[in-house]
């Protein structure tokens, strides 16, 4: 059962995260930009929002040697591009207000308008933090706050790469307007607005995050070589040294000799399979996703020829189709109708091809994938959980060009998955922020790595990417807030192991570390959605640890945390640090729900408990010499109530430090996961 609700979990998350990215990508294709010899940051732009009270860095390019100047108000500021055609320049601190006028000239000159000065905010994570305002379908009822000129957004496009890059894929800093939150995330834009309304200042939010993502691929190599789990993947990129472009240049030139002399011949290649009128009589029926192997095509290596046939859509009316052949093992070519849509090399890489809509007829498209496997398993092998029903299903196949994997030329190509590859996107979505001044940055991610089983190995994972990035950016130990994973799947009914408890308690982890503070969601989750819909209380509560740890304000800024316990008789006595006013409970009745209390069989069992005073007693009448205490030990805790006064939930616990049922596991390199 685990393991259904797992895949389930794991399938809702790709879904979001993947429609998402398909969204930008396919309006990133139709939009490309123009420079002059002067060329700023994609950062740098119209309506920007920049760190207030600190020296902030503009950067950009230009031909080697040429002299760049900013003018901001009456501050000139001049510098040179160097040799590599690389130029930054600092602009002095600056107090929140605006807007400003920025103008940037070389041989040519940017005249940016609306610029505003306040406070800048990094949003990361999966797809709880990716998770839109429109996917809520939230529409901003006072027309002061769905019009605020003073809070401003700014979209990262997600990309990956073996190398850090320069630049971000694209996005553009907007107003918040009804339109442009709409597909923004939730819980940036409520931290960000109650942030903004608290402070009086204008808020700058720039969203860099995918749904179903694990915490390595948000990491740097250099900080996952702490972790010798990681070696393989991290040894390979540092032994490389390449990115994604010139991997992909040199694949280009690689092609000129190796299509003809090795990859484009065999008989499909020569009798033109592709095409629809070909005769696929005597071809044999396989289910999709699978590989050949395990359906009867044994030690085959080469060529397999896959075809179907697809209607469009009922009432489809768009310029663009898109077909989705996700991952695919390990090179393949697609036709529609006998026009090629595309082709992919690397058997982690996702395959999206979109193509002009008119080479298709309302029914009867034939699709035809030539799948090119160079040794182990070939074939189409991932679901199409985001519904697509073109790939899941019957198709036709026939085996064409055979080779021997030992001996056949293979080019290196970027090959790694957006969701899972270590340091991916580190190096495509975090990497060509830096150094953008920021204020800190807020975190929603960790069900993938529980989902995974990996949740003791997150207690080393989020620090070591904390203080990481932090080192990177160079901007001090600035704030980090970490949200608590949310209540998931149906109610424990006993207590028990929990890969989501042990999650939760690796990210308290991330306290040891200077500037952070836990932003927790163990009462507000939904227990058949990984995705729950309440991302205001959740914005309230980062906004809360933002005003104490990034401003300094005297908040109470979280729920009770566990500091110790005591053992009277057969009661344990909890004593709690974060009390604010005084502890309370919610439950109308007065009960205090969530304990569990062992003896020394390290058996728990569901306890009683009262609050007396600032501390919470705990008991189980059958237990008279108890040894540990758990509160929301689990997936799901169910109902909670134990709060303080200002209505901040208690933070789940252990007292004990037994073994955990993720203690060991660690990540491990699947050729073909996610």
């Amino acid at each position: 059962m685990r393991r259904m609700i797992q895949r389930n979990a794991m399938k809702e998350m790709k879904k979001t995260g993947l429609s998402v990215f398909f969204a930008l990508l396919s309006f990133l294709l139709a939009v490309q930009p123009v420079w002059g010899k002067v060329r700023l940051h994609k950062l740098f732009g119209n309506h920007m929002v920049l760190q207030r009270d600190v020296e902030a860095p503009v950067w950009g390019w230009a031909d080697p040697g040429e002299a760049v100047r900013l003018t901001l108000g009456r501050h000139i500021v001049e510098t040179r591009a160097n040799e590599a055609g690389e130029w930054k320049a600092t602009l002095p601190p600056t107090p929140a207000g605006g807007p400003y006028t920025l103008i940037v000239e070389g041989e040519n000159r940017f005249i940016l308008e609306d610029v505003l000065f306040g406070e800048v905010w990094l949003c990361g994570g999966q797809s709880n933090m990716q998770y839109t305002l429109g996917m809520l379908g939230y529409q901003e009822a006072d027309s002061a706050l769905a019009h605020n000129s003073n809070l401003r957004i700014f979209n990262v496009a997600v990309d990956l790469d073996y190398l850090p890059k320069e630049d971000v894929k694209g996005g553009h800093w907007q107003p918040a307007s009804p339109e442009s939150i709409s597909n923004f995330s939730g819980v940036a834009y409520f931290f960000g607005q109650y942030l903004q309304e608290r402070l009086g200042v204008p808020v700058g939010l720039i969203s860099s995050n995918l749904g179903a993502t694990t915490i390595e691929t948000w990491m740097s190599a250099g900080a996952l070589s702490a972790f010798p789990q990681f070696d393989p993947i991290t040894g390979k990129i540092r032994s490389l040294n390449k990115s994604f472009p010139q991997l992909e240049a040199e694949l280009k030139a690689y092609r000129k000799t190796w299509d003809k002399d090795y990859y484009l011949k065999g008989p499909g290649i020569e009798q033109n399979w592709q095409n629809p009128e070909t005769d696929v009589s005597d071809w044999q029926e396989i289910t999709i996703p699978n590989f050949w192997e395990w359906a009867g095509l044994e030690e085959h290596d080469g060529a397999v020829w896959f075809r179907k046939e697809f209607d469009l859509p009922p009432g489809f009316q768009g310029d663009t189709f898109n077909i989705a052949l996700n991952q695919i093992d390990d090179y393949d070519i697609a036709w529609v109708n006998g026009h090629k849509i595309g082709e992919s090399f690397g058997n982690r890489n996702w395959r999206n091809y979109f193509f002009p809509a008119s080479i298709l007829k309302p029914k009867g498209n034939v699709l035809v994938v030539r799948v090119f496997d160079i040794g182990g398993l070939g074939g189409m092998y991932t679901s199409a959980f985001w519904g697509n029903p073109i790939l899941n299903g019957e198709w036709k196949f026939k085996p064409g060009l055979k080779i021997d994997a030992s001996s056949f030329p293979t080019p290196v190509v970027p090959n790694g998955s957006f969701f899972t590859h270590p340091a991916l996107l580190y190096n495509g979505s975090i990497a060509p922020l830096m150094p953008y001044a920021i204020k800190g940055a807020i975190w929603y991610q960790g069900e993938s790595n529980a989902l995974d089983g990996r949740s003791e190995e997150y207690r080393e994972l989020l620090p070591a990417m904390i203080s990481d990035w932090r080192a990177h950016w160079g901007q001090g130990d600035f704030p980090f807030l970490v949200v608590q994973l949310a209540n998931y799947t149906k109610e424990a009914m006993e207590p028990g192991p929990s890969t989501w408890a042990e999650l939760r308690e690796a990210q308290m982890k991330a306290l040891d570390e200077p500037n952070t503070a836990i932003a927790t969601a163990i009462d507000i989750g939904d227990a058949d959605d990984i995705h729950p819909k309440n991302k205001w209380d959740l914005g309230y509560r980062l906004s809360l640890a933002a005003r104490k740890v990034a401003y300094g304000e005297d908040v109470v800024h979280s729920g009770p945390v566990y500091e110790s316990m005591v053992v009277e008789g057969d009661k344990v006595r909890i004593s709690f640090s974060s009390v604010g006013s005084g502890l309370m409970t919610t439950d109308k009745y007065g009960y205090v729900r969530g304990f569990a209390v062992a003896g020394a069989d390290k058996k728990f069992r569901w306890a009683k408990a009262y609050i007396e005073g600032n501390t919470v007693v705990v008991y189980h009448p059958e237990i008279a010499g108890p040894v540990a205490v758990r509160y929301a030990w689990a997936d799901n805790p169910g109902p909670l109530g134990l709060c303080n006064e200002e209505g901040l939930p208690a933070l789940p616990f252990r007292t004990d430090e037994w073994e955990l049922s993720t203690a060991g596991k660690k990540y491990t390199y699947d050729p073909h996961g996610f």
